[in-house]
Formats: structure tokens, C-alpha cells, sequence
């Protein structure tokens, strides 16, 4: 493809490394605009400082401005002017079949490229309501955050995720519309889905579920969907139930949410 190696060398220009903290890297992010805005996972930007460091070499020391962990979204603000910004594509025309590539940090290796076409687009089994990119990319640990692109070179995705062999991505829409409006409310919670319902695997310190005395450990019942329904109900207050290791008896949490974060 004619200029194929001139447009990879711009959207390696357009990716960073994120550093959870000072010893290990976190994943990779999006130059999102020139004046210091970098577009990543939530998973990846967990706290709410990080290390980034751009294609050159330098390094910043980044704000978490806003997350959205149920979309699996985070932007940090560094302090840095004349960013190799990416260029946002639709996400809503991309087609099974069409060429796309991945730029990420897999394993620490920064700048490294992966090409595949796209499988499919929409809502995944066991991942909500939310619609996925789902791409034949090969992606490894160090690739989250970094831009899934199209064969123009715009950013379509957010690379997240492996789900059954297939590289994920969040839509580019939906990371538009979050920088945008800012987060949904959320529980700050990491779930897996079990028979019961959704294991609670983390809770972030000061979220709505850590303030409602919420565990790791415990079991919500319920599904993806019914969670989210409710958490998008425009309720400030929800009663959720669950069980905490006798799955006979059934508990209910009373959870206060925030409103809506501002935008980033």
C-alpha cells in the first residue's frame, strides 16, 4: 500500500507508553490532541497520576482528568505542547474485512505494529450492552490504551482487550463522546461473570461501592446488562443485591452514586 510505512511512522509518533508507577509500565496510550491530552484505558491509568513518555524519548508526569471504568476510558493531561496528535476516524462505517492496524508497547517493545482486518463490530457475550471493535490483531500485554487505526490511518479504537483470540477495542465514537460529556456513573468495581451473578474482583479506594461497604469477594446479582440499566437509570441512589459467601442468604447494598465526572 502506497505510503503505508509514512502513515504507521505518523501513528508511532501519535502513541505512548503509560507507567502505572515509577518500576513498570501500565500499557500505551493515544496523543488525543497537540496541548497534552492522552486518551487511555481506565485499567491502565488506575490511579490518578502516571508516567507518560512519548515517542522521542521524553517523559511527563500525567493528571488523570477523567475515567470511565465500565468503558474502560482514561484521560491524562500532561504538561507538553506540539503532541504528534492522532486523527479520529468513524468508528460507526468501519466493515467486517477492512484492513486496520494496531500500535502499541507489548512486553515494553514501544512503537511495535500489528495488521489484521476487522471481524466485527457490536456488543460482545458477557460485556454488556456497549459496542466492541473486534479485530484479527495480534495484541500482548503493553498494547491497552494504544490506537487501533484504519487504513486511512485514523484512530477507530482503543485497543483493550483479547477476547477469544481477537483483539478489542473500544469504539473511537465512544472515546469522543466520553471526552465529551465526561463519565457515567460508576461503581468503581472490576466484575467477572460467574453462575451466580458478578464476582467482584477489585473496588477502587473512594468509589461508590467502597463507600456502600461493598467486598471483594462478594457476588452481585444479576447481570452485565441489568447493572448497567440500572447505573444509566438516572437513579442517584441504587439497591443492588448480593451474597457474601453464603449464597443462601441474599444481602442488599444501598450504593450513592456521583453524578456524571466533568469532562476532560
Amino acid at each position: 500500500m502506497r505510503g503505508f510505512p509514512e502513515m504507521a511512522e505518523r501513528l508511532r509518533r501519535s502513541t505512548v507508553q503509560v507507567f502505572s508507577d515509577a518500576r513498570r509500565g501500565g500499557g500505551s496510550g493515544v496523543a488525543w490532541s497537540a496541548d497534552g491530552l492522552i486518551v487511555t484505558n481506565a485499567h491502565v491509568a488506575r490511579g490518578s497520576e502516571a508516567q507518560v513518555e512519548l515517542w522521542d524519548g521524553r517523559r511527563f508526569a500525567g493528571r488523570v482528568a477523567a475515567r470511565d471504568p465500565r468503558r474502560d476510558l482514561a484521560a491524562l493531561r500532561i504538561p507538553a505542547a506540539g503532541l504528534e496528535a492522532a486523527t479520529p476516524g468513524d468508528s460507526s462505517a468501519l466493515r467486517p474485512g477492512e484492513l486496520v492496524m494496531a500500535i502499541g508497547s507489548p512486553l515494553g517493545f514501544a512503537g511495535a505494529l500489528s495488521t489484521g482486518v476487522v471481524h466485527s463490530t457490536g456488543a460482545l457475550p458477557g460485556m454488556g450492552r456497549q459496542s466492541w471493535i473486534r479485530a484479527a490483531v495480534r495484541l500482548a500485554p503493553g498494547n491497552s490504551g494504544g490506537p487501533l487505526a484504519n487504513a486511512r490511518g485514523c484512530v477507530v479504537g482503543i485497543n483493550t482487550a483479547i477476547v477469544n483470540g481477537l483483539g478489542a477495542a473500544v469504539p473511537a465514537n465512544a472515546a469522543v463522546e466520553f471526552l465529551r460529556r465526561g463519565a457515567p456513573p460508576s461503581l468503581g468495581v472490576t466484575l467477572r461473570p460467574v453462575s451466580l451473578g458478578l464476582l467482584i474482583l477489585e473496588i477502587e479506594p473512594d468509589s461508590a461501592a467502597a463507600a456502600a461497604s461493598l467486598r471483594a469477594g462478594d457476588v452481585l446479582l444479576g447481570s452485565l446488562d441489568d447493572l448497567g440499566d440500572a447505573l444509566d437509570s438516572g437513579r442517584d441512589v441504587l439497591h443492588i443485591p448480593f451474597v457474601r459467601g453464603d449464597p443462601a442468604r441474599v444481602r442488599e447494598a444501598c450504593v450513592r452514586l456521583a453524578r456524571r465526572a466533568e469532562a476532560a
